[in-house]
């Protein structure tokens, strides 16, 4: 009996990780749920799964810039981003990563497991609403998409925006306080941020974060 292909889903909401779940155990092994950025790298180098579809806007680490860091130890991993925002710059961000997907939360579930079916067999899928006359301004986009920050600096932005204490950061990251005061201090100065909410508006401005409602009022998948 052949195989079936195994997936691994990343959502911090947890309904409609458990959503996704059931529709997708029809066709393929799930082989686990995750709700953040960092236990999506975690749990992904250890099951090695063929598939993962991710949540653009995950606490801790957002999801393009944890499927970024799962490729560098899983570089034929396939990857379907699901996110609410309708926004080409981001699809063509997700794509420069290689074979993947970018759908849409509110979608119908057939768009989504076209998608997995297209990425499985080596070849890209965008929302049918976000895709340009032509592609071929994709890396024009995708340079668009926040490129002036370090990772380190991506994730000290992130969870400092989160409303994280330097406590908690620094555990994170395996730094001492010290070190994380001093990066958002720099930050903060590079990029003329005179508070914490300018550091937020900032995170916003640069995708790190997102004003998404919750998925489940949009009938995602139905």
């Amino acid at each position: 009996m052949e195989s079936l292909p195994q997936i691994l889903i990343a959502d911090d909401h947890v309904i409609f990780a458990d959503g996704l779940r059931l529709m997708l155990e029809k066709r393929y092994a799930v082989v686990g749920t995750v709700a953040d950025g960092r236990a999506l790298i975690t749990e992904a180098v250890r099951l090695k799964p063929e598939v993962i579809v991710v949540d653009v806007g995950m606490p801790l680490l957002n999801g393009l810039d944890a499927a970024e860091r799962v490729r560098e130890h899983l570089p034929r991993v396939k990857l379907v981003f699901l996110t609410m925002q309708d926004n080409p710059n981001l699809a063509a961000a997700a794509l420069e990563l290689g074979s993947a997907a970018f759908v849409l939360k509110h979608s119908a579930g057939s768009e989504l497991l076209l998608a997995i079916e297209k990425v499985l067999h080596g070849e890209c899928y965008v929302t049918p609403k976000l895709r340009p006359a032509d592609w071929a301004v994709q890396k024009t986009r995708a340079q668009q998409y926040s490129k002036h920050l370090t990772p380190r600096q991506r994730d000290i932005v992130q969870m400092c925006a989160e409303g994280r204490a330097i406590k908690e950061i620094a555990g994170h990251l395996k730094l001492s306080e010290k070190t994380v005061e001093f990066h958002k201090h720099h930050i903060m100065e590079t990029f003329n941020l005179k508070s914490n909410a300018d550091l937020v508006l900032f995170a916003l401005k640069e995708r790190l974060i997102s004003l998404d409602p919750n998925p489940l009022q949009q009938n995602p998948l139905s």
